[in-house]
């Protein structure tokens, strides 16, 4: 059996490719799955995605499955809960961030309808399909990403440079980054 081609960022890890072939640039429309995306990318800032793709199960059980409601009223209690569990990065300020990127996605809710609603717009509501070849094609940050996160630093969110932002674009499947030989690439275009 023909293995299959994939981009070159994923090989050499289970973790990864299963990340890879199951969600990553994959078009995203619902917000809990939305804001989860956003603290993880805010989370992983200067460590590597594996070491957030490991922790991932653990966020999701701390972080009350990423529900925005209930981490937007998390207690100095909680907040020092969480500094001491190993089993998430305990970093004072990604943990702060977290809570309050939760109360500032609840506002954007209340403003636009729903998260997704307001993420989208920029990219005008569909994928940027990319067409690059090869990984070191990928450009670190866009226009998009940098307007991004200059809308979400004027709202409040912590943890959202330009940088921040292209990854998660591209984790939420706002932007397609598969190269052109990965077997993700037409699939994911074709579902855009």
């Amino acid at each position: 059996m023909k293995e299959k081609k994939r981009c070159a960022w994923c090989l050499g890890s289970e973790t990864y490719i299963d990340y890879h072939d199951n969600e990553w640039g994959i078009p995203v429309h619902d917000d809990r799955l939305l804001f989860e995306m956003l603290i993880l990318e805010g989370a992983q800032a200067g460590l590597s995605w594996s070491t957030i793709l490991n922790k991932r199960a653990h966020y999701q059980k701390v972080y009350h499955n990423f529900d925005a409601k209930k981490i937007a009223k998390y207690t100095e209690k909680k907040r020092a809960k969480l500094l001491s569990d190993p089993g998430i990065v305990r970093n004072k300020l990604k943990v702060n961030a977290s809570i309050v990127n939760a109360q500032m996605f609840l506002e954007v809710q209340k403003e636009f309808g729903s998260f997704d609603a307001y993420i989208w717009q920029f990219v005008g509501g569909k994928p940027i399909i990319n067409k690059f070849k090869r990984m070191d094609q990928v450009p670190a940050s866009t226009k998009e990403s940098a307007a991004m996160s200059e809308d979400l630093k004027k709202r409040g969110f912590k943890f959202v440079g330009a940088t921040i932002c292209y990854a998660y674009m591209q984790a939420v499947g706002m932007i397609n980054d598969h190269v052109t030989s990965c077997w993700k690439y037409k699939l994911v275009k074709l579902s855009s």
